[in-house]
């Protein structure tokens, strides 16, 4: 992968970090994103070599200067993994404050949606031309749990960004893919040990898996060539409540 360009959002720390660090090994130039430097610094530590850009996916001047920076630096991105985001404090639908709505919103989707923009942009008119997004999505996309409305609702949301940036990025060689990720093994789920709220209302605990394994598919899905994509893939922890009734 050599001379090809990663940029990952939310790279300090969870599935962005895991994701970035593998990006690294396989021969990637990495650009990691994210709020907090200190983190971004740590990743961009381990990888060896990587630009690291502050950046707030909300803030559409800030991702303006992200993608500016990575064109002074690269020249052009050959990957963009849309993987910031946030969850906001459970609530029944009804008792979900304005504010916390907005938070999810904000990040969970306009931020992956100018984040795309700013990537669209640059893959249009590089040469050679093109490149890949790839969407987190969550399998919240598909099945939500109790007291998650903001964030199913975005991430619902991210699945229709997803098929609409394919189809508009045909014409130009950008393909677009979502992968749907439940219960990797990161510090954003270590409350699963102690237990999460199911469907009937009884708090379980739930396995998870080892979050090298969401890496090896970005991985998988970053290294088909621009004539193939894989649109949608939903990677779980074989035995978490999500097929069935749990």
């Amino acid at each position: 992968m050599g001379g090809r360009v990663a940029l990952v959002t939310g790279a300090g720390s969870g599935l962005g970090r895991v994701v970035a660090l593998a990006l690294g090994r396989a021969g990637y130039a990495v650009v990691l994103a994210g709020r907090r430097r200190a983190a971004l610094d740590a990743v961009a530590g381990e990888i060896g070599a990587a630009l690291v850009v502050e950046a707030d996916v909300t803030d559409p001047a800030s991702v303006d200067r992200l993608f500016s920076r990575v064109a002074a630096a690269h020249g052009r991105l050959d990957l963009l993994f849309n993987n910031a985001g946030t969850f906001t404090p459970a609530a029944a639908i009804d008792a979900v404050s304005l504010e916390d709505w907005r938070a999810s919103v904000d990040t969970n989707l306009t931020g992956a949606f100018l984040c795309t923009q700013g990537a669209f942009r640059m893959m249009k008119r590089q040469d050679p031309r093109g490149g890949r997004i790839i969407n987190n999505g969550s399998v919240s996309a598909h099945v939500p749990r109790p007291h998650s409305a903001p964030y199913a609702a975005t991430k619902h949301a991210v699945t229709g960004l997803t098929r609409a940036t394919s189809l508009d990025g045909r014409p130009y060689d950008i393909a677009c893919g979502q992968i749907d990720i439940g219960n990797a093994a990161t510090e954003m789920t270590d409350g699963f040990a102690a237990g999460v709220r199911q469907a009937d209302g009884s708090i379980r605990q739930e396995p998870v898996m080892d979050a090298r394994h969401v890496a090896e598919a970005v991985l998988y899905m970053a290294g088909l060539p621009l004539s193939a994509n894989v649109q949608f893939m939903t990677l779980t922890a074989t035995a978490m409540p999500f097929i069935g009734r749990g």
